[in-house]
């Protein structure tokens, strides 16, 4: 089938520079990552000349404040850029938004010394960051985790397992969230730790069903130590630091679904326009012109949703309900709309030829990551019907 420029998509931008931003993206997605993202995904190639590139261009570092060279972006512009990145590759565009998770604690509550020590290389020095909060039995359960951080003299020493690590291995730095006091939430702090630190290895990358190109692995810290002056926050703030970077995260991972859920909409599009049977396009067919039809309404949708909570966000309100609605409906949206597209695609759909099916593998983690479907539920009750009772 011949190759269709991707849908045009009407944004709403809130100025000129914003609008210059998207179409720079854009250009380097269609140039650096769309011609070889297929290949490098089967082979479980992860692009860090990519990311190198990201970092130069000013990307790494958009929401944060331009005294530490980021992008000084609104969260409703940072997040229509992951949305054109994961379009091009999810790789890429889930690995901007967990370099930006990784880098929240010290933009947020590292002191003006950390900032100016770490932030200009970490969003513009072409750093890669990393997110450390899972373990392998405190997944859901964040608050119970086991990796322990004790105090000596100047220095800490941590000792732990994390899980589920995105850029395990590769990272230049960890967020890591270790216990310092008592059991439960109230006894976690966060610390930055350096990638090339002694007694940090990380294991071999976990066999993936799909986002083969984006290394997941346990990190095993065996003593590691590092000084008071990388503890970001308050001792025991760091389970309330994780989750405030959580409820932006998850809008990243909203706008990375809706990224994919738009690849895989115009794979079908593309397909069902030039595929023709019992003499006319598929397209013709009202059954699946109702399916695309459908697809898009849910692509739209959940743009509109994420991008509400990034202005509630961006206005300085509260916005942790319409985040965790935002990254339930369009992860859900995308496992739709990328099983639709295969659908569409019919028997090619279903092999490698086409990238309809690696959209659909992809889309699945995104229900998964930064809290399932299931705990954004519990999120959202929470906050209609307070708390459960005990």
């Amino acid at each position: 089938m011949p190759d269709r420029a991707p849908q045009p998509v009407d944004r709403q931008l809130p100025t000129d520079e914003a609008r210059d931003l998207i179409s720079l993206v854009r250009d380097i997605a269609q140039r650096e990552i769309v011609p070889s993202a297929a290949e490098e995904e089967d082979a479980g190639r992860f692009p860090r000349e990519v990311f190198a590139l990201l970092s130069e261009s000013g990307l790494l570092g958009l929401p944060y404040d331009a005294e530490y060279g980021g992008g000084e972006q609104p969260y409703e512009v940072y997040l229509q850029v992951l949305e054109e990145l994961a379009a091009a590759r999810l790789t890429v565009g889930l690995g901007v938004s967990v370099h930006t998770l990784a880098s929240y604690a010290l933009a947020a509550h590292g002191t003006k010394e950390q900032r100016a020590e770490h932030l200009p290389a970490m969003l513009g020095g072409g750093l890669l960051g990393a997110y450390c909060l899972s373990e392998p039995a405190s997944g859901s359960d964040a608050a119970s985790l086991r990796t322990k951080a004790v105090r000596d003299g100047d220095d800490w020493v941590i000792t732990g397992t994390k899980a589920w690590i995105t850029h395990g291995g590769l990272a230049d730095f960890y967020t890591v969230m270790a216990r310092t006091g008592q059991e439960g939430p109230r006894g976690i702090t966060a610390f930055l730790v350096p990638g090339d630190a002694a007694g940090l290895s990380a294991a071999v990358p976990e066999k993936k069903m799909g986002l083969k190109g984006s290394p997941t692995a346990q990190i095993h810290l065996d003593g590691v130590r590092v000084s008071d002056a990388r503890r970001l926050g308050d001792e025991g703030e760091g389970f309330a630091i994780a989750l405030s970077a959580l409820d932006s995260g998850r809008l990243g991972i909203a706008a990375c679904a809706i990224g994919v859920a738009r690849a895989a909409l115009d794979e079908a599009v593309s397909y069902a326009a030039e595929r023709r049977q019992f003499g006319k396009r598929i397209a013709d067919f009202q059954g699946l012109r109702f399916l695309l039809a459908d697809m898009a309404t849910q692509v739209e949708a959940g743009r509109a949703l994420y991008l509400t909570a990034a202005r509630l966000r961006d206005a300085g309100l509260p916005f942790a309900k319409q985040a965790a609605m935002a990254k339930l409906y369009c992860t859900d949206a995308a496992m739709r709309v990328t099983t639709d597209a295969v659908q569409v695609l019919g028997g090619y759909g279903y092999t490698a030829d086409f990238p309809a099916e690696r959209y659909m593998r992809e889309a699945k983690v995104l229900q998964i990551v930064e809290g399932t479907n299931q705990i954004q539920r519990m999120v959202i009750a929470r906050h209609l019907a307070g708390p459960e009772e005990r």
